[in-house]
C-alpha cells in the first residue's frame, strides 16, 4: 500500500512538471469533494472518488506521515488480522473516513486527498486488537521521545482528533486537516476489527517478560 502511495504521488509529481493544468485538473477531479459527491453519489462515478483520494496527496510532508503511520502500525496489525482482513479494515475505514467529512461539512466545495482516514481505520483496528503493545513515540506534546503503551498513544489521538473536529463544526469549510475524516476512519476500523475474526495461525507469542515495541510519530 505504501509503495502503491508512492507511485501515484510520483506521477502527480511528473504530471505537475509537465503539464500544470492538467495536474490540477486531474487532482480535483480524482479528489473527493463533498457538495460534488453529494450530488453524484448515486451514479458510479460518485464512489471513484472516495478510493481514489485516499492514494493521492498535497505533498511530500503529507505523504511521509501517512506513510509512516501505516507502516508502523499496519505491519503488526496486518501479521495479527491476516491479510485479507487488514485490506478489508483498510477499504471500509476508507469509506467511513469518507462519509463521516462528509457529514460534518456537506456543503464544502474543498477538495480532500491522502490516506489518513484509511489509516485512522487501520489505528482504530489496532486499538481493538493489539491494545496492550506498546510503541517508541515521537509525541511533540509531552517529550520529544516516549515510550508508551498504544492504547494511551491511541486513545489521546482519537480524542484530539474529535476536540479539533468539534471545532469545525458550522464554521466556514476551510483548507487543512480533515478531522473528521480521521475520526471516523479510526471508529470504523475498530468496528471492522470487532467483527472480524483473527486469523487463525497468525499469531506470534511474545516471549514473557518481552514487549514488542513499535515506532511511531505523532
Amino acid at each position: 500500500m505504501v509503495g502503491l502511495m508512492l507511485v501515484v504521488f510520483i506521477a502527480q509529481v511528473a504530471l505537475t512538471w509537465v503539464d500544470p493544468a492538467m495536474a490540477e485538473a486531474w487532482l480535483t477531479r480524482l479528489a473527493l469533494v463533498p457538495k460534488r459527491w453529494i450530488q453524484e453519489w448515486q451514479r458510479w462515478i460518485g464512489w471513484g472518488p472516495v478510493f481514489s483520494a485516499a492514494f493521492l496527496h498535497g505533498g511530500p510532508m503529507h505523504l511521509a506521515g501517512n506513510a509512516w503511520f501505516l507502516w508502523v502500525f499496519g505491519r503488526s496489525l496486518e501479521e495479527e488480522m491476516g491479510g485479507w482482513r487488514f485490506l478489508l479494515v483498510y477499504a471500509v475505514g476508507t469509506v467511513g473516513a469518507a462519509l463521516a467529512q462528509i457529514a460534518a461539512a456537506p456543503g464544502s466545495e474543498i477538495p480532500m486527498v491522502g490516506a489518513s482516514g484509511a489509516i485512522s481505520a487501520v489505528m482504530g483496528a489496532y486499538l481493538l486488537r493489539l491494545p496492550t503493545r506498546w510503541i517508541v513515540s515521537l509525541v511533540p506534546w509531552v517529550v520529544p521521545i516516549l515510550p508508551v503503551p498504544a492504547v494511551v498513544f491511541l486513545v489521546v489521538w482519537f480524542v484530539l482528533q474529535l476536540s479539533q473536529g468539534m471545532d469545525t463544526l458550522g464554521a466556514q469549510p476551510a483548507g487543512g486537516v480533515a478531522w473528521w475524516a480521521h475520526a471516523g476512519g479510526f471508529v470504523t476500523g475498530a468496528l471492522v476489527a470487532w467483527a472480524l475474526p483473527s486469523a487463525s495461525g497468525r499469531k506470534k507469542k511474545t516471549p514473557r517478560g518481552k514487549r514488542k515495541a513499535s515506532r511511531a510519530k505523532g
